[in-house]
């Protein structure tokens, strides 16, 4: 039994593959993708932008700890599953690509990068793959591109991933958009996707997922995933907060809240956590133009003001309530 067949039963009740003997190429997801690792905190990453609806769903995949993959040209999603599962098994990111391209009666048409949690990488572009194509190997990341409207896409991926600073996921960002300015994919633009989890190969991957964003369709879908991970940032932040209030840190939980607020300072929401928090503080003054900038964006809020000293997150101090409503 190859590789494929022994784990059929594992992946076919999850996702859309071939079946056994069926020698259909699936669906072609023409694109630009990245699969790269940080090797300072661990993270691992994939992200993906295509003229193509949801391209996120299909082709990229990463576990914490074990590795990530971007499958594509037409692609067979089990790349995804199956490559992951193999370097769990303690495959090289090469040894399961190899493994997998061995299988697979239609590699001529595959496009395929891996990285595994060692920083190892590979790449895999198949002879029918349409051109404009390009792949590209480097230090604990790998590019590749198809039906690129030049071929340059992937020198300037990995250019903008090299020289680029931040974490993985603006890194991975900047590679994105390096090829769209390069001229991307010669049918234009339609969705993106960006997958970042951590290096603890002890966590569940629901719980090591530190962005996991997709844009399905959209005039301007890179446009959009740097708002929604600014927006993706400032939630971060705000689940710190609340983890913070839960412990009675009330310095932190403010800090983080306040840091939220920066990031997006037209989310309500986030204005309001952050009065609520100085108001919990004692830091009335401080809270009360908070309260009165969220009130004005969503005067529902002062409904909640009533609600939180039960659930402890304000005092049970009537006083204290009605200063806070009667902010105009």
């Amino acid at each position: 039994m190859n590789i494929k067949a022994s784990a059929l039963l594992l992946t076919c009740l999850a996702i859309p593959c071939l079946a056994t003997g069926d020698e259909r190429p699936l669906r072609p997801v023409h694109t630009y993708s990245i699969v790269a690792r940080d090797p300072a905190t661990g993270e691992l990453g994939a992200a993906v932008q295509s003229h193509w609806f949801s391209v996120g769903s299909i082709v990229i995949w990463a576990e914490p700890g074990i590795g990530a993959v971007a499958t594509q040209s037409f692609v067979d999603p089990s790349y995804g599953p199956l490559g992951l599962e193999l370097m769990r098994s303690g495959k090289t990111a090469q040894q399961a690509l190899t493994g997998l391209l061995a299988s697979d009666e239609h590699q001529d048409v595959r496009q395929v990068g891996m990285v595994d949690a060692a920083g190892n990488v590979a790449n895999h572009t198949g002879s029918k793959a349409i051109a404009e194509h390009c792949n590209l190997l480097g230090d604990n990341y790998s590019v590749q591109a198809n039906l690129m409207w030049k071929p340059t896409v992937c020198t300037a991926m990995a250019a903008a991933f090299e020289n680029g600073g931040g974490d993985l996921a603006e890194r991975m960002m900047l590679a994105l958009e390096a090829a769209e300015n390069e001229g991307g994919d010669l049918r234009g633009k339609q969705s993106v996707a960006l997958l970042v989890v951590n290096g603890d190969v002890a966590e569940p991957s629901w719980a090591g997922r530190i962005f996991d964003l997709r844009i399905e369709d959209h005039p301007e879908p890179l446009r959009e995933m740097r708002r929604l991970l600014t927006m993706a940032r400032a939630y971060r932040l705000m689940n710190e907060g609340d983890e913070y209030m839960t412990n009675g840190e009330v310095e932190k939980a403010v800090a983080a809240y306040s840091g939220a607020e920066t990031l997006v300072p037209d989310n309500h929401e986030m204005i309001f956590w952050h009065a609520a928090t100085l108001a919990a503080a004692g830091e009335v003054g401080e809270s009360l133009p908070l309260f009165k900038k969220a009130f004005d964006a969503w005067p529902q809020w002062r409904e909640l003001v009533k609600r939180l000293p039960a659930a402890g997150l304000l005092p049970d101090d009537p006083v204290l309530i009605e200063t806070i409503l009667s902010v105009d």
